[in-house]
């Protein structure tokens, strides 16, 4: 004999995820959660169906963020396995173009801020805003608002008041050029160029990039999780009840 159905409210679901009563209902009229249908009374009953969907929600949430769990879970709720499974694919595929781009990034950054620059009197290779721009790859607004957050200080032409980038201002570009490729913010940047400018020493660039790495194999490890739990809410038929997963 089958065991009989638990019937759960929303504050059970609520508690369960640490989260309000508002925020069950505003899940599952977003889809994140399968239907509920209502009592005589009009209340809305929920079942270990909702509870698992819940918990596999949060779970892909923390590994493949909010928007895409949701349109994973939308993807589940409506019978399309396959379009499920091809934004999981697309995700970790994602991770990994991350994790080549971080080693090109670290192979590349050590090679500039290896970069030795020339005393000003001795290099008089200078470049304008576009010439840099364009040598990046990046557009000329970058370029300013790196200058904004103090990343880069341009001399400027005098009378016309043009900005020159010298050596150790190309060098500096290139390498936030390269950061920001990576995904790291400007004030994760700030900590690296100041001791190169300082000292000389990549220790905090290598820092930078052993904080990124852990970044990546973190959310690697979130991705397992809420892959582990989808599979078990998939295997799971509308009304079926199990254990709660320790």
């Amino acid at each position: 004999m089958s065991r009989p159905e638990r019937r759960l409210r929303p504050v059970d679901l609520a508690r369960l995820a640490g989260i309000s009563t508002q925020q069950v209902r505003n899940y599952l009229d977003a889809g994140v959660l399968p239907p509920a249908p209502r009592s005589a009374s009009g209340y809305r009953q929920f079942d270990e169906r909702h509870r698992r969907a819940l918990l596999t929600y949060r779970a892909l949430a923390r590994g493949y963020g909010w928007e895409t769990a949701r349109s994973i879970m939308h993807a589940v709720h409506a019978g399309d396995l396959p379009s499920a499974l091809a934004l999981v694919d697309a995700s970790h595929a994602g991770l990994h173009e991350e994790r080549r781009a971080l080693a090109e990034a670290a192979t590349a950054l050590e090679a500039v801020a290896g970069q030795q620059t020339e005393p000003a009197t001795v290099s008089r290779l200078t470049l304008r805003i576009g010439e840099l721009a364009a040598r990046l790859g990046v557009r000329t607004s970058a370029l300013r608002v790196w200058e904004a957050a103090g990343l880069l200080v341009p001399e400027r032409e005098p009378g016309t008041g043009y900005r020159r980038f010298g050596p150790a201002e190309i060098r500096d570009a290139q390498m936030i050029s390269m950061l920001r490729r990576s995904r790291y913010l400007l004030p994760q940047i700030r900590p690296i160029l100041d001791g190169l400018r300082r000292t000389g020493s990549t220790a905090a660039l290598r820092a930078a990039v052993q904080r990124r790495r852990l970044e990546l194999t973190e959310r690697a490890t979130a991705m397992l999780e809420g892959s582990s739990r989808l599979h078990d809410y998939l295997g799971i038929a509308p009304g079926e009840s199990d254990e709660p997963a320790t």
